[in-house]
């Protein structure tokens, strides 16, 4: 695609503002106003676990804390509570930090069909998504305000996981709590800076899939997992 006209065009909205064009990058205003930054502003992490625990009520979401050593027993039942079957999960360093590893393990040897991400897979990935009972992935930014947790999408942790499966288990590390979006996006924005690989894809799921659009009732489970559960993990 070319640019026609660029110059001429910015030289005109320049004159008719007064002043000469910007050549140079714009420099962000700091503004005397911010009221976004003061939602929360103080709280402590386990206020914002707080915060977090009374959101999921509002949008339909299982909220569980633990111990990192309970966590494999808090896993093996809720995915029991949502009679999961067949499980997937992303590809994840965390896993074999958090025990998930030797979870998955034990969940096929008592007949469970598990599933771990595996780009070389493919397609064949999402068809597995499609079929299974039970979604798993790690938050990287979880946003308290709105019970919403991030999702940094790449080749091992597709949002497939998050949205194809009947119901979806999301495991917030207590550290990646933050107030609101407003934090989450400065901590992405920084990453860009530091040059850090930020993936195209971020996902924000806040909770099962709703929707009100016809006549204003309320619909779980249209257009993602009807069931959703966040465990707060110390």
């Amino acid at each position: 695609m070319t640019i026609k006209n660029r110059s001429s065009f910015l030289d005109h909205v320049a004159k008719n503002l007064g002043r000469s064009p910007r050549t140079n990058q714009v420099k962000k205003p700091l503004w005397t106003v911010a009221p976004q930054w003061e939602v929360y502003k103080n709280y402590s992490i386990d206020n914002l676990v707080s915060v977090l625990e009374e959101q999921c009520k509002a949008i339909h979401t299982d909220f569980r804390k633990t111990p990192m050593t309970d966590l494999p027993a808090v896993i093996k039942e809720i995915i029991q509570q949502y009679d999961g079957n067949s499980i997937i999960a992303a590809e994840d360093a965390r896993n074999e930090q958090y025990g998930l590893t030797k979870v998955f393990q034990e969940l096929k040897q008592h007949g469970k069909e598990m599933h771990v991400w595996d780009p070389k897979l493919g397609k064949d990935n999402q068809i597995i998504a499609e079929r299974a009972d039970v979604g798993i992935t790690f938050s990287d930014i979880t946003l308290a305000e709105s019970g919403t947790v991030t999702l940094l999408n790449n080749e091992n942790n597709a949002r497939t996981i998050s949205l194809l499966p009947e119901a979806y288990i999301a495991i917030i590390p207590k550290s990646t709590l933050v107030p609101r979006l407003t934090q989450a996006a400065k901590q992405l924005h920084e990453n860009v800076q530091q040059g850090e690989n930020t993936p195209s894809c971020i996902s924000f799921i806040s909770g099962p899939s709703n929707s009100a659009d016809i006549e204003m009732n309320l619909i779980v489970g249209v257009h993602g997992p009807v069931k959703t559960a966040y465990i707060v993990v110390d």
